[in-house]
């Protein structure tokens, strides 16, 4: 063990009432999670002595285990995710198996099961409010599926088999990191680079910079070509150099797939393990035990995948056709053979042509500022807050991130977020996730406060402000703060204060997504859209005629756009159905297979996108990518409730809010999301309103 002074000062076991972010290093990980389990270990043998069917023996004081071992842990994960260093991995690595063992034992412990259990089995079993219900049903499902009924020795394989993913998934993110990280191509030719905007130009003189070409300017390079998102889009969207597209998409398609980073045997690994899992657990295969705490079943995600499905293919073909046509048209050598590296660049051109927007004009039209004030603005409209900063009052971990606070009507705190907008590819992942810090919880109130407040943050990566620029965003960023802070809201706007199904917590995985994708709608409302698009410079308006063609552009390759969502979905769920490990067929002919249904232009034999699809292998998406378009009806559908009360009619866009946060987000996991859904829209959910704001109805007619 540490010595006790060292223990006393360690960050990781303070009571704080704000996680010191600003102070953790790697080398308080493995004393501050050791000590911290220690002592958790000993509340778990306590409660198991004195245990009894009824919440403040049993609910309370295992809230109060989980809750400390989640919010510590999700502290230094966080760091790994936005400040990673060799020595914070090395230092989560070494404890990750000591914390999984944790909570292996607190998911199989006996005794709380069967407290569970008598409480589910009691008469006064209907006398307990829904959420609780929800709650004693959720324990007893994770349980079963966290193997408790299993006998002895079948329990330990079980757990080795935890241990094992754990550990795979871990390495299989890593891979991805340092196979996206070790790509560089440098260029010194600017007639190489020819047709890339001066943002794409700046952010690839700035990484030459950072790499040691400290003369490097955007105008006279050299420049930086990585395989991080800013940089490999606007590569495959503008560079007019065909041989540099490819090579750049073939390098991110093979990213982790050879080498010492090669995730091949990870997969195979990885699902022959979640298959012997589901097994142990009685499931014929690993689907079934992911749709176990989904709305949906494998079934009625199958049924919705091919409707959409169905309804995106000739779309689909069409936009290839209309590509084909158009390139041939500027005189493309490579028209009648447009292949993988050529769509994303070809796209660029006719949406440019077609609705004359280029992203890059529109740039300077969202910069982060007037975005987070919209944003906001909508918020106060809808839901009746106020979101005020409240930078300084919660240490950050980085000095560009931001701290607010959430005020109700009669201006009470309600909730608090950070927020990290920009990239930093040495330290940060990418992509964009909204995560909680402290959820809701009236177990967990401090002294002398009836219930302690949520915590969220929202972590993006957008361009960096360069120079005396403020952030200049893409229309696709401007819609990922949006999505990011639906979800922050269903954590922050929560009324249920039984902590473990308080916010996002036991909502199931398929409706996640709902508020998220359900803020995004509102990119497209003119008086929102025109609240946020202000020229930074001249402070002026953006074009009316640039508004309607957005509004336009929003359908444009939707067939395309679908079908690829549709494959990533139908792929995942194939591999944890009927993909049989070790068998005739490799994870990479399920691909192939699946990309004949999925897929316009078939994909390259060589091919090797599973090696980077994170969201399946180191995310919580297993068999679970289909909730993107689960949840997009749902929330297309939420939308055109708004649509109905007339977007216009201001009056009726505060009832609908109104009525929208106290229940979808006000009921948080205490109530099942079908009867929260029917609760707020009157009738279950239907697919009708996503195929038409998709411009894919007529098609499917």
């Amino acid at each position: 063990m540490a010595s006790e002074d060292s223990l006393s000062s360690n960050p990781l076991l303070q009571n704080f009432e704000f996680p010191p972010f600003d102070v953790v290093d790697a080398h308080h990980v493995r004393p501050g999670i050791r000590a911290l389990l220690h002592q958790l270990e000993s509340e778990l043998e306590q409660l198991e002595k004195t245990v009894e069917p009824s919440w403040p023996k049993l609910v309370e004081p295992l809230e109060k285990i989980i809750d400390r071992l989640t919010v510590v842990w999700a502290m230094i994960n966080h760091l790994k995710a936005v400040k990673d260093t060799p020595e914070l991995r090395a230092a989560i690595e070494e404890v990750q198996p000591e914390k999984v063992k944790f909570q292996l034992r607190l998911g199989q412990s006996k005794p709380i099961y069967n407290a569970f259990k008598s409480i589910r089995e009691s008469p006064d079993w209907d006398t307990l409010i829904e959420a609780r219900q929800r709650l004693v049903e959720a324990q007893i499902k994770e349980a079963v599926l966290s193997g408790i009924a299993l006998q002895d020795d079948k329990r330990e394989e079980f757990n080795k088999i935890e241990q094992e993913l754990e550990k795979l998934s871990h390495k299989f993110s890593e891979n991805v990191l340092d196979a996206t990280k070790k790509f560089e191509k440098l260029i010194t030719d600017k007639k190489e680079i020819e047709g890339l905007p001066p943002s794409a130009l700046g952010l690839f003189a700035q990484a030459a910079v950072s790499k040691g070409n400290e003369n490097a300017t955007a105008d006279a390079g050299p420049w930086l070509i990585t395989l991080d998102a800013p940089s490999y889009l606007p590569v495959m969207q503008h560079a007019k150099n065909r041989a540099l597209r490819e090579e750049v998409y073939r390098a991110y398609l093979s990213r982790a797939s050879s080498g010492d980073l090669d995730n091949t045997a990870i997969i195979d690994q990885i699902l022959k393990l979640r298959l012997e899992k589901a097994k142990l657990l009685g499931y014929s295969n690993y689907a079934e035990v992911s749709m176990a705490t989904k709305m949906a079943t494998v079934e009625t995600a199958d049924e919705l995948l091919e409707k959409l499905r169905s309804a995106s293919w000739a779309p689909a073909v069409q936009d290839i056709e209309d590509l084909k046509s158009f390139a041939k048209d500027q005189g493309a050598a490579e028209a009648d053979s447009l292949t993988h590296w050529d769509i994303t660049f070809w796209s660029e051109r006719l949406r440019e042509s077609k609705y004359d927007i280029n992203e890059e004009e529109l740039r300077p039209y969202f910069s982060l500022p007037k975005v987070m004030d919209g944003l906001f603005g909508l918020a106060k409209t809808l839901f009746g807050i106020d979101v005020a900063p409240a930078d300084g009052v919660a240490p950050v971990w980085n000095s560009d991130v931001r701290f607010y606070c959430i005020k109700d009507s009669s201006g009470n705190p309600t909730a608090y977020f950070y927020f990290d907008p920009y990239s930093r590819p040495s330290e940060k992942r990418g992509g964009a996730w909204m995560d909680e810090v402290f959820s809701r919880s009236r177990v967990m109130a401090q002294k002398g406060s009836s219930v302690r407040l949520p915590v969220a943050q929202m972590v993006c990566n957008q361009t960096p402000p360069v120079g005396d620029k403020p952030s200049l965003m893409t229309f696709r960023e401007v819609e990922t703060v949006f999505h990011e802070f639906g979800h922050a809201l269903q954590h922050m706007l929560t009324k249920e204060d039984e902590g473990l199904v308080a916010g996002i917590r036991n909502i199931e995985w398929d409706a996640v997504e709902l508020p998220s994708q359900f803020m995004e709608n509102w990119c497209y409302h003119r008086d929102t859209l025109m609240s946020i698009a202000k020229h930074y410079q001249t402070g002026e308006s953006l074009p009316e005629n640039v508004y309607k063609k957005l509004l336009a552009a929003r359908t444009f390759r939707a067939g395309s756009l679908s079908l690829r969502q549709l494959k990533f979905a139908t792929v995942d769920l194939e591999l944890h159905t009927k993909y049989v490990p070790g068998g005739t067929e490799s994870i990479y002919d399920v691909d192939q297979r699946v990309s004949m249904k999925t897929q316009v232009i078939p994909p390259l034999p060589e091919d090797r996108f599973l090696c980077s699809f994170s969201h399946i292998f180191a995310g919580g998406y297993a068999a679970g990518y289909y909730s993107y378009k689960w949840a997009e009806v749902l929330s297309a559908d939420a939308f055109s409730a708004f649509e109905d009360a007339g977007l216009d009619d201001i009056k009726a866009v505060k009832e609908t809010g109104q009525r929208f946060r106290n229940t979808i987000l006000a009921l948080g996991g205490g109530k099942a999301p079908l009867k929260v859904f029917v609760e707020f829209r009157g009738r279950e959910p239907s697919p009708e309103p996503l195929l038409r704001h998709n411009g894919l109805l007529v098609a499917s007619a």
